[in-house]
């Protein structure tokens, strides 16, 4: 962008925003070939120190799955929000959002059983014909958005999952957390947009906490500090315990050095919220440099390219974009639309993007 940026330190916050969606995107990118197997069958087929760097997934090298799509219309849902309460001084985020997501159903070939509502298919993100492919899209967010009856109902899923498909789109909630407010406040957004489709409150608290987590190191909070201040807010809520336990465990295992694949091994698999949370923690605090982190969220067994794509947005968030490999940018599926997507969170949260211009790109509604 022409205008100057914010600096915290060395890196720009619009560093740290393109830094938290690309980052993300390239931790599932790496884990998505991986994605399904063991920690045996990985080191049997890329050696012992595992997967390190691309290879095809869907066809395609550096192949996003759907963690990115959904991370790319929370963000998409969130700017549409953002316009309408400009422009009409009143709106229901979570809604706007669901509405978002039930785009995201359609390019998955599927759209709600319930009732008939007209999702609309304007605005720029859906007409990107590469992200109308099924990139092994979670059970749980299709079945919840095929049971939707109206925008933002049921407005929490009817169902008991805690499955890490809320926490691995949840960091663009963090990113806009300049117009959203406190932390007290992007915690409850996260939650709630979570919850849309994972009903138990580890599914939506880890959510929660993810999005402060983001929030604080965008304002230049070392990672230690961000996650206490997503600690204290985490424990403020009701049913806190399994993701305050499961974070406990991730600093202490950081906290011993450098984790082997086994360590990361007895946060669990990352299928689940807060496992996928505390493995992506882990491997953030522990990391030197984002590269380290990456590789070491993708290589285990269970959900490799969850668990990398959390550990991306942190460690993408904290140190920047200019701290991802360049190689790995490149090779990026969407890599431009990703980032434009990041520019825009960041004109928006800084005041550099009118509602009026934004209108066509994200109508509010």
């Amino acid at each position: 962008m022409a205008t100057p940026d914010v600096r915290f330190d060395s890196v720009t916050v619009l560093a740290r925003v393109r830094g938290c969606l690309l980052g993300g995107a390239v931790g599932d990118a790496l884990g998505a070939p991986v994605e399904f197997l063991s920690l045996e069958e990985i080191r049997k087929q890329f050696g012992p120190e595992g997967i390190h760097d691309y290879i095809p997934a869907y066809g395609v090298r550096g192949a996003i799955t759907d963690d990115t799509q959904m991370t790319l219309f929370t963000a998409e849902g969130l700017l549409r929000a953002w316009v309408r309460m400009e422009q009409k001084g009143i709106c229901h985020i979570p809604a706007v959002v669901h509405h978002s997501y039930l785009r995201w159903l359609l390019t998955q070939g599927e759209r709600p059983t319930r009732t008939k509502l007209d999702i609309g298919t304007d605005g720029w993100l859906f007409g990107l014909p590469s992200l109308h492919h099924r990139r092994a899209p979670g059970n749980t967010c299709l079945a919840a958005l095929r049971a939707a009856e109206s925008f933002g109902q049921p407005a929490v899923a009817r169902n008991t999952s805690k499955g890490c498909g809320g926490v691995m789109r949840a960091a663009p909630v963090g990113l806009i957390a300049p117009i959203i407010g406190s932390d007290d406040a992007v915690f409850n957004l996260a939650a709630e947009v979570a919850g849309l489709t994972h009903g138990h409150p580890s599914g939506f608290l880890s959510a929660g906490h993810l999005a402060v987590t983001v929030a604080s190191l965008l304002r230049g909070e070392a990672l230690p500090t961000a996650l206490d201040a997503a600690g204290e807010q985490l424990r403020q809520r009701d049913g806190h315990r399994e993701v305050a336990d499961a974070i406990t465990a991730a600093r202490a295992i950081a906290g011993r050095g450098w984790p082997k694949p086994e360590d990361l091994e007895t946060l669990g698999g990352g299928w689940v919220a807060e496992e996928a949370l505390a493995i992506a923690i882990c491997c953030a605090l522990s990391a030197p440099n984002f590269q380290d982190g990456i590789i070491l969220a993708a290589n285990h067994s269970g959900d490799s390219d969850s668990t990398a794509a959390i550990a991306g947005n942190l460690l993408g968030v904290q140190l920047g974009e200019q701290a991802i490999p360049h190689d790995w940018l490149i090779e990026l599926e969407l890599r431009s639309d990703i980032g434009q997507v990041a520019d825009d969170l960041y004109a928006v949260t800084t005041g550099k993007l009118t509602a009026d211009a934004a209108w066509e790109r994200y109508p509010g509604w």
